[in-house]
């Protein structure tokens, strides 16, 4: 299990979706969480790199658990999901700037990820409000970008939502591609459901 995060991680790095401190990935076990700790490397994560602590809020957390906890925990108590990655994929985090969904334009991203929710919240980063609006969220979609921050993918395993992460990002970077060739693509309408500040729209 773990020497799969530790692969899957240094993919992530590998491949530009996170930067070198950016970033974390966890997996639920039971009535446990089993999550990245605060500030690890995912291009270079070791054993002391994971920390576990309780999926109920109301126990005390690990002390070096991920300040995104809060969001994977969101996460798993309002979905089926067994494994959460954040990340910062640039060519989506660009585009989550000017849309309130993605709307894939390539046949894989069209059939697996048809549109992607884009949430705009004052906090972004380990906050409340990020937790409350993928909360809402979660279940209905395999990923969704945080405006100006990054993407939360929840699936079945890591392997999974690496796969989502990387596909999205694939997508992202298709349409701003097209569009240097003068060619304008619908980048999506938020008939996701846009979540502004914690309501869904």
């Amino acid at each position: 299990m773990i020497d799969k995060m530790v692969k899957y991680g240094r993919d992530l790095y590998l491949t530009g979706l996170v930067t070198s401190h950016g970033g974390n990935m966890s997996l639920r076990i039971d009535d446990k969480i089993m999550i990245t700790r605060r500030g690890a490397m995912l291009g270079y994560l070791e054993f002391q790199d994971f920390v576990e602590t309780p999926l109920d809020a109301e126990i005390p957390q690990h002390p070096l658990a991920s300040r995104e906890l809060i969001v994977h925990r969101a996460i798993y108590l309002n979905s089926s999901a067994q494994a959460v990655l954040h990340a910062h994929p640039p060519y989506t985090v660009a585009l989550s700037f000017s849309t309130e969904s993605i709307k894939p334009c390539d046949s894989e991203g069209q059939y697996l990820l048809p549109i992607v929710p884009v949430i705009a919240v004052a906090d972004t980063v380990g906050s409340k409000e990020v937790a409350e609006a993928l909360g809402l969220l979660a279940e209905q979609h395999k990923i969704i970008v945080v405006r100006g921050h990054g993407t939360f993918a929840a699936g079945k395993c890591i392997e999974e939502v690496l796969q989502w992460t990387s596909i999205l990002e694939a997508s992202c970077k298709i349409m701003h591609l097209h569009e240097l060739l003068g060619e304008t693509v619908a980048r999506g309408n938020g008939r996701a459901g846009a979540v502004v500040n914690g309501h869904q729209t």
